[in-house]
């Protein structure tokens, strides 16, 4: 079974949003990308994020799809992705781990025998940003079958009558997209997402994860108000390629760089409904 509505469910009880960070499998080289992940829930993160590269990134930007070519070119491959989980898996058997990516890879791998190897690998979901509900029967039930969360996507476009397809089929939460264009690009008004918000809640109790745009630990307070999870991307990859040499090598320190900035995103994220303004 999925770790991920357990995971959800213990964040109710504590009162508390939880905090969802993305990292490139393989980003910069697959030793270190191991080391952040291992390193992540110690810090503070409540659900694991992990990109599968690729090489036509529609919907990321620069930071990610930077990231994306410097794990292709050490090689990283979708079972090299899947060797990381297992790895991951051999000393945390509870903190959800994600895969996000596009659906090209997993086609190529082909669907039914990638969703049985995920799950044996210790994946909970998958976000497929190009595999729209109308389309996601080609994988959808196969990662049914192996207890495998389709995590959907809503948007600021996403309106009534398209939210009914999105959340038909959708388990383990919904991923809010705060704002349109690529990854890492502009932040969203706290405000709008709690307006957002409200009207995916009336239709569904799924818990809902915002991203794109958040880059600061306030930032990231400021969903977590309002959200069930706040979602962090681009600003941590960039931590990442902050700390690699010209070509492409991690330098001493660049795992500690990563973990620190996500223990100051858990900060404000745990702090952020105990440290609200009055009224809000």
């Amino acid at each position: 079974m999925s770790r991920i509505a357990p995971r959800f469910g213990k964040l109710r009880t504590e009162g508390r949003a939880g905090l969802v960070t993305f990292t490139m499998a393989g980003d910069p080289d697959y030793a270190t990308s191991l080391a952040i992940l291992k390193g992540l829930p110690a810090a503070g993160v409540d659900v694991i994020e992990i990109g599968m590269p690729f090489s036509d990134p529609m919907a990321d930007g620069p930071a990610i799809q930077a990231a994306g070519m410097r794990a292709l070119k050490t090689g990283m491959t979708l079972r090299r992705v899947l060797d990381l989980v297992g790895e991951f898996r051999k000393t945390d058997g509870e903190t959800p781990i994600v895969l996000m990516g596009y659906f090209n890879p997993i086609y190529r791998f082909g669907p039914e025998r990638f969703a049985a190897a995920a799950a044996k690998a210790g994946v909970d979901g998958l976000i497929v940003v190009d595999l729209p509900p109308e389309e996601d029967d080609e994988l959808r039930p196969h990662a049914a079958a192996a207890g495998i969360d389709i995590i959907r996507l809503a948007t600021p476009t996403t309106d009534a009558a398209r939210l009914g397809p999105v959340l038909a089929g959708a388990s383990g939460f919904l991923y809010y997209v705060s704002v349109l264009g690529v990854t890492g690009t502009r932040t969203a008004a706290a405000d709008d997402v709690a307006a957002a918000l409200g009207r995916i809640r009336r239709a569904s109790d799924i818990p809902v994860a915002v991203g794109f745009g958040i880059k600061t630990p306030a930032q990231a307070a400021a969903i977590a108000r309002v959200a069930d999870a706040a979602v962090v991307g681009s600003a941590l990859v960039q931590v990442i390629a902050d700390r690699l040499t010209p070509d492409g090598k991690p330098q001493p320190g660049t795992v500690d760089a990563a973990l620190a900035f996500a223990r100051e995103l858990a900060g404000g994220v745990r702090g952020a409904r105990a440290n609200a303004p009055a009224g809000a």
